[in-house]
């Protein structure tokens, strides 16, 4: 009898810790008054000013955007609308495609395979896909033309997470058999086949530098992706959704949008001549796409998510913290260290900046010349999203957004302005 107590205690011990667990990973990002945290309510106000004259203006239908300062939210603004010819406002919880802000989440991913002991960085990526055991370069002949020659050493997932692997957007010297094989641009949420075909075919495909010799933005993150898949053994949706956002709350993140969502997803825009028009091509990306009623067969790793404010700037508050929010570690602080530090080694890039293992990176800030600060990581979005992380400043900013093309306009930095000059302390 009393072994049957004791069990009945023991399960309702766990059961409370299991409650409590649950309840500490989905507490909300406290807010704070920005004077709590050393900044300044009035000048945060002019950024709100920017913001919605923006919106009032005509330039950019709406958006949201997220400050947070020492681990509390300090500052929250939505402005304009979600859908102007609904007339249907902006709302904190809007959805918004995130494009490229994907590559953090997937690039972490592969951070949390090293730690588990399936896999190192150091890696060929034929290890896992083996298709890329034999790549080959496009090497541009004078006169025009070119020659497809062997790489000169594999790739390594170092090379992808540092975009140095030699893998454009399917736009370089051998661009024709790159459209020949229908993979080009950053878009795939149209694709009527899993994310690791499309990759197994890239394979085949010349690339347009030997690996770790440039810096070139591409599909490397996607093939990260599927290395996430082959390493885990899981799709990359299923080991995003178990591995990252179930424990940090993450819940309006996803590649593809639940239909009882679809009220919140906020509409794209394009900016052309000045005029600000609604995107309604819906089978590219600059049209709304197939979020709501595609395939839902690619979860592209490079491009593909959507997410909110609130959900972002919890992934980058566990960074800040150094893996951890609310108890739920992700990372180790020490990888969260090796991401956010400059792994190109000299090769050229942005005045000022380097790229790490998913970010880029601000090393010098007089060449990078706007406010920063040393050590600051960050990235944005193809439909106009943007976020960076200031570890000296306890610093964490969202800016959502959905406008392609963008026409010049000049929010990124009015936004990094405004907000660097509302810190007082």
């Amino acid at each position: 009898m009393q072994q049957g107590n004791l069990l009945v205690r023991l399960t309702a011990a766990a059961l409370l810790a299991a409650s409590l667990s649950f309840h500490s990973a989905g507490q909300e990002i406290p807010r704070a008054k920005p004077e709590d945290v050393g900044m300044s309510r009035a000048r945060l106000a002019t950024l709100s000013a920017a913001l919605d004259k923006y919106a009032a203006d005509g330039r950019l239908a709406g958006g949201v955007v997220h400050v947070l300062r020492k681990g509390r939210l300090a500052y929250s603004h939505k402005f304009g609308h979600r859908d102007r010819e609904a007339d249907s406002p902006m709302r904190e919880d809007s959805i918004f495609r995130i494009a490229s802000q994907t590559k953090a989440l997937v690039s972490v991913g592969i951070m949390m395979l090293q730690e588990d002991g399936k896999l190192l960085i150091s890696d060929p990526l034929s290890k896992f896909i083996p298709e890329f055991a034999n790549s080959t370069v496009a090497v541009p002949k004078e006169g025009g033309g070119y020659d497809v020659v062997k790489a000169k050493r594999q790739i390594t997932l170092r090379d992808l997470l540092t975009h140095t692997a030699g893998i454009s957007y399917g736009s370089g010297p051998g661009r024709d058999k790159w459209e020949a094989a229908k993979i080009t641009g950053f878009y795939f949420a149209d694709r009527d086949e899993p994310i690791a075909d499309t990759i197994v075919r890239m394979a085949a495909l010349p690339m347009d530098a030997h690996p770790g010799e440039k810096y070139i933005y591409g599909y490397s993150t996607d093939i990260l992706g599927v290395v996430i898949e082959r390493a885990s053994g899981q799709s990359l949706d299923r080991f995003l959704q178990q591995r990252i956002f179930e424990p940090l709350d993450m819940k309006d993140t996803s590649f593809y949008l639940p239909r009882e969502k679809e009220s919140r997803l906020s509409v794209v825009y394009s900016s052309l001549n000045g005029n600000l028009t609604r995107a309604v091509d819906p089978g590219t990306f600059i049209g709304q796409g197939h979020y709501v009623n595609g395939p839902r067969k690619s979860f592209s790793g490079g491009a593909g998510m959507l997410s909110t404010a609130r959900d972002y700037s919890r992934f980058l508050q566990m960074l800040l913290n150094g893996g951890d929010l609310n108890g739920r570690r992700i990372l180790g602080r020490k990888s969260v260290d090796l991401m956010t530090v400059d792994h190109l080694r000299g090769l050229a890039y942005r005045d000022g900046q380097g790229f790490g293992l998913g970010f880029t990176v601000v090393k010098d800030v007089g060449a990078y010349g706007a406010p920063a600060s040393v050590g600051e990581y960050g990235w944005g979005g193809a439909y106009h999203t943007n976020y960076w992380v200031d570890p000296k400043e306890g610093l964490v900013v969202v800016y959502m957004t959905q406008l392609i093309p963008a026409g010049g306009i000049d929010d990124f930095g009015k936004l990094r302005a405004l907000v660097y000059a509302a810190i007082e302390d």
